[in-house]
C-alpha cells in the first residue's frame, strides 16, 4: 500500500485518549476535530515542576534524491520507544505548504512510521502558518500605513528592512514594488516576499517561551531605519500588541498521534537552509516535562539542522541531548558517492564506500559538539548485504554502532534494537561534556568562519568589507553576543550543491547579512540560497487533485 493508503487505513484513537497516555486531562485540550487538539498553556505550565525525561536528537546525511527517512525514523524511534515500555513523545515540525506544492510532496512520514491525521497535518493543520503569516504582514501594513499618515517617527523608506511573507514557493515576488497607482496609495518603493518558514516571526515563534516572550520578542524586531540609521522598532509602530493577539492559540502545541496511537507534536517549522529548522521550545520543553524520552529532528543534514539546534535551540532554551542519531541510507550514500539517481537499483559497494566520507563528516561533527551518536541504517528492500555491512563496518571504526532499521515496513519492530541502543547511551551520557561551535563572546564575523570551518570544512570564508562593516555595526549596537543563522543550500557541505560526499579545498562567500533581533540571532546568506524558494519545471502542484470520492490525491 501507498503511505496514504496505510495513513486511510490506520485506526485511530481518539485524541482525548492519546493524551490520557501522557496524563493529559481532557479539559486541558482545545479540540480541533477528534484527531488532533492544542494543549492549553494553563496545563503546560503545570507541568513545569515535572522533572525532565532524555532528549533524543535525529538528524542525517546531506539529503539526496534517493532520500534518508529523517521524519519516517523519528516516527519509527518513538514507535520503539514506547513498544519497549518507555513513555517516549515525538516532536516534529509542521511541514510547510511551499514544499508540498513545490518540489516533495509531504512531509509527515512514511509507511508505518507516520504521524496521522497526515492530510490535515500537511494541509491548513490548526492554522499555525496563517497565523504566521498574518502576523507578519499586519507588521508590514503597519509600517507603511505609519509612512502615509505622516510618518512621526522619521522612518527612512530606503531603509526598511521589514518585507512580507507567503507559504508557497514563488519566485515573481522575491523584489515587488508597492504602493503604486497615485498618492492615495502611498509613497512607491521597492519590497520583497520571503517564504513564511523564513520568516522572523517563524523564527520568534519556535523559539519563544510564552506568550509574554513572545510580545516581547516581536516588539524587539528591528523594521527599518531613520536617515541618522538610528533603528525603529515593530513596538514603536504599535505592531507587537496586535500581532501577539494573533498568535496567541496559534503557540499552543498540537498534539496528534502515530500510526501505533503513540502521542506526537507537531509544532512550528522553520526551513533548516534558510532558518534555523527545530520545532518550538515550547513543544520540546512540554514535552520532556510528560514523558521519559523525547524524540525530535532537526531539518535537513546535521550540517544545518543538528548545528543549529546545538547552537541556537540549545543555546537559548538550555537544551542539552542525551544522545543522538544520524540516519542513513546506502542508496543516498551511493548517491554520494557519484552514482546516478537511475542507477541507485544496482549494487554499488564502492559507491557506498566513497559516499561514507559524507556519514563520517557528520559523525565527527556531531562528536566534536561532545554528544554519543548512534547511525540508523534506514532499510530500502533493494538494499543489499555487502553494501550495508560498509556502513557498519566503517561505522564500528570510528567507535560508533549502526543498526539497521525497517520502521517503514515494520513499524516499531523495525526499530526495537534502535530504541534499545537510543535507552543504553541516553542513560549512560554525560551531558556536561555538551559544548558550542563558539563561544557568545566571539566576534560575529569569527562565528561565521567557526561554523564554515568546523563544520562544512572549507578552508576560509569570504566576505566583503560592507558586510564586515555591518557586523561590526551590529556588535556596537549591542548584538555582539547572537548566534549567527547560516542560510546555505542543504545538498553539500559547500555552497556548490553539486559537491557531494565530504569536499574538501572550497571558500563560503558570505552575500549577506541580517539581523534579527527578535529571535535573537544573525542571519547568514550564502551562495545562491533564496529565502524565497521558486517551484521546480514539474511541480508536485500539477499533480494534486480531489478524487470522486472526494480524497486527496498526489499530496504524497
Amino acid at each position: 500500500m501507498s503511505d496514504i493508503e496505510i495513513a486511510r487505513a490506520a485506526k485511530k484513537m481518539h485524541i482525548r485518549d492519546v493524551a490520557e497516555k501522557i496524563n493529559i486531562p481532557e479539559e486541558s485540550l482545545i479540540p480541533y476535530g477528534h484527531d488532533i487538539a492544542k494543549i492549553n498553556f494553563d496545563f503546560i505550565e503545570k507541568s513545569k515542576s515535572n522533572s525532565d525525561g532524555k532528549l533524543i536528537l535525529v538528524t542525517a546525511i546531506s539529503p539526496t534524491p534517493a532520500g534518508e527517512g529523517k521524519t519516517t525514523t523519528s516516527v519509527g524511534l518513538n514507535d520503539g520507544l514506547n513498544a519497549i515500555g518507555k513513555k517516549s513523545i515525538v516532536c516534529l515540525r509542521e511541514p510547510s505548504l511551499g514544499p508540498n506544492f513545490g518540489m516533495k510532496g509531504g512531509a509527515a512520514g512514511g509507511g508505518y512510521a507516520q504521524v496521522i491525521p497526515m492530510e490535515e497535518i500537511n494541509l491548513h493543520f490548526t492554522g499555525d502558518f496563517h497565523a504566521i503569516t498574518t502576523a507578519h504582514n499586519l507588521l508590514s501594513s503597519l509600517i507603511d500605513n505609519h509612512i502615509y499618515w505622516g510618518n512621526d517617527l522619521e522612518i527612512d523608506q530606503r531603509r526598511i528592512t521589514w518585507g512580507r511573507v507567503v507559504d508557497l514557493g514563488d519566485r515573481a515576488l522575491r523584489k515587488v514594488n508597492v504602493n503604486l497607482g497615485g498618492i492615495s496609495n502611498g509613497f512607491p518603493r521597492e519590497d520583497k516576499f520571503d517564504i513564511t518558514v523564513a520568516s522572523e516571526i517563524m523564527a520568534i515563534f519556535c523559539l519563544a517561551t510564552s506568550i509574554e516572550d513572545l510580545q516581547k520578542r516581536i516588539g524587539d524586531i528591528i523594521v527599518a531605519y531613520k536617515r541618522d540609521k538610528s533603528p525603529i522598532y515593530a513596538r514603536d509602530v504599535k505592531a507587537d500588541g496586535p500581532m501577539t493577539v494573533l498568535l496567541k492559540n496559534a503557540l499552543m502545541p498540537n498534539l496528534v498521534q502515530t500510526l501505533e496511537n503513540n502521542p506526537a507534536i507537531i509544532h512550528g517549522g522553520p526551513f533548516a537552509n534558510i532558518a534555523h529548522g527545530c520545532n518550538t521550545v515550547i513543544a520540546t520543553q512540554t514535552g520532556l516535562k510528560l514523558a521519559d524520552y523525547v524524540v525530535t529532528e532537526a531539518g535537513f543534514g546535521a550540517d544545518l539542522g543538528a548545528e543549529k539546534f546545538l547552537d541556537i535551540k540549545c543555546r537559548k532554551a538550555g537544551l542539552k541531548p542525551n544522545a543522538v542519531v544520524i540516519v542513513a541510507t546506502v542508496r543516498a550514500l551511493k548517491s554520494h558517492g557519484g552514482v546516478e539517481k537511475t542507477n541507485l537499483n544496482d549494487e554499488n559497494v564502492d559507491a557506498v564506500e566513497k559516499g561514507f566520507s559524507n556519514l563520517e563528516r557528520h559523525i565527527e561533527n556531531i562528536q566534536s559538539f561532545g554528544l554519543q551518536v548512534i547511525v540508523a541504517i534506514n532499510s530500502f528492500t533493494l538494499d543489499t548485504e555487502a553494501e550495508s555491512n560498509v556502513i557498519s563496518k566503517n561505522c564500528e571504526k570510528l567507535g560508533v554502532k549502526a543498526i539497521h532499521c525497517s520502521h517503514w515496513a515494520n513499524g516499531s519492530k523495525g526499530t526495537k534494537e534502535l530504541a534499545e541502543e537510543v535507552v543504553k547511551i541516553a542513560e549512560s551520557s554525560d551531558i556536561s561534556k555538551f559544548k558550542f561551535t563558539y563561544e557568545e563572546n566571539t566576534s560575529l564575523e569569527e562565528k561565521i568562519r567557526s561554523v564554515a570551518q568546523k563544520i562544512y570544512r572549507a578552508d576560509d570564508i569570504v566576505i566583503d568589507k560592507a558586510i564586515s562593516d555591518q557586523l561590526k555595526g551590529f556588535e556596537d549596537s549591542g548584538y555582539g553576543k547572537l548566534p549567527v543563522c547560516i542560510a546555505k543550500t542543504q545538498y553539500s557541505f559547500s555552497t556548490n550543491p553539486s559537491l557531494r560526499g565530504a569536499p574538501k579545498g572550497f571558500t563560503v562567500p558570505i552575500r549577506e547579512v541580517r539581523l534579527s533581533a527578535g529571535a535573537g540571532f544573525i542571519v547568514v546568506v550564502t551562495g545562491a540560497i533564496m529565502t524565497m524558494p521558486g517551484l521546480p519545471r514539474v511541480p508536485s502542484a500539477n499533480s494534486i487533485v480531489l478524487d470522486k470520492k472526494g480524497l486527496i490525491q498526489g499530496l504524497f
